[in-house]
């Protein structure tokens, strides 16, 4: 096993959709981190299904199962940085993933997504498949 990932809300769906691929490429971490950004964003996503009750088990078994990274100040202080820098550069991204980021900087952790607008941040270890 090497080391620790965090997860991207997509990776995160493909994962509990079972896709193989990603399913693969996990076993190989001994620690898997979920930002609480992305927690809200699947719990909500399984709030807003046709299947709500059953997606809601699925997705509190992933959060259960990972170490959620919280929000602090050093993580707001990265938030603001970074978001200035993108701003000037002219590529802003999406709140959350700036909040999701922030949180992998602070923590020095990979994350993994397919979110191309990831590659536009400094600091930021990205994998992806």
């Amino acid at each position: 096993m090497s080391g620790e990932i965090v997860l991207d809300t997509d990776i995160a769906i493909k994962f509990l959709n079972g896709d193989k691929i990603i399913d693969s490429f996990l076993s190989k971490y001994s620690e898997i981190y979920l930002p609480v950004i992305v927690v809200g964003e699947l719990i909500f996503g399984a709030l807003n299904s046709k299947h709500a009750e059953q997606n809601l088990i699925r997705h509190k078994k992933l959060i259960q199962r990972a170490r959620i990274l919280e929000i602090t100040e050093a993580t707001a202080t990265t938030y603001a940085k970074t978001r200035l820098i993108l701003k000037k550069k002219g590529t802003p991204i999406p709140e959350n993933d700036l909040w999701i980021a922030s949180v992998c900087i602070e923590h020095k952790v990979p994350l993994i997504s397919n979110d191309a607008h990831f590659k536009d941040i400094a600091h930021l270890t990205l994998k992806s498949l």
